[in-house]
């Protein structure tokens, strides 16, 4: 398996205040997110099926009407085309994986 450096892959920002590296393999992506406190990320769905994970800080994540405030080491399993929104109550670093790849991230 080829090494992957995240300091070598440019950081973008997506939607004010969330900021990935992003990395494709043939059948999920990852998303390396630092995310500025107090951003918010607006209710969406989409057809992957999405599992994210709380790396430091804290990080409110609203799955189909119910808000769970996560922590580091804690993950939340988010089916495909479920309504979900978030919202950084501190600084934080999440890493999100998507199943199939997210091609508009490439």
């Amino acid at each position: 398996m080829p090494k992957i450096d995240l300091d070598q892959i440019e950081e973008r920002e997506i939607v004010p205040g969330f900021h990935a590296r992003f990395v494709h393999s043939e059948n999920m992506t990852l998303a390396f997110w630092r995310v500025e406190a107090g951003a918010s990320l607006p209710a969406h769905q989409h057809v992957h099926e999405q599992i994210a994970n709380v790396l430091e800080g804290e990080f409110e994540l609203t799955l189909d009407g119910e808000t769970y405030h996560l922590k580091p080491g804690q993950a939340l399993l988010i089916p495909s085309n479920m309504p979900h929104a978030g919202r950084a109550i501190t600084e934080c670093r999440l890493l999100d994986v998507f199943h199939p790849v997210r091609e508009e991230y490439k």
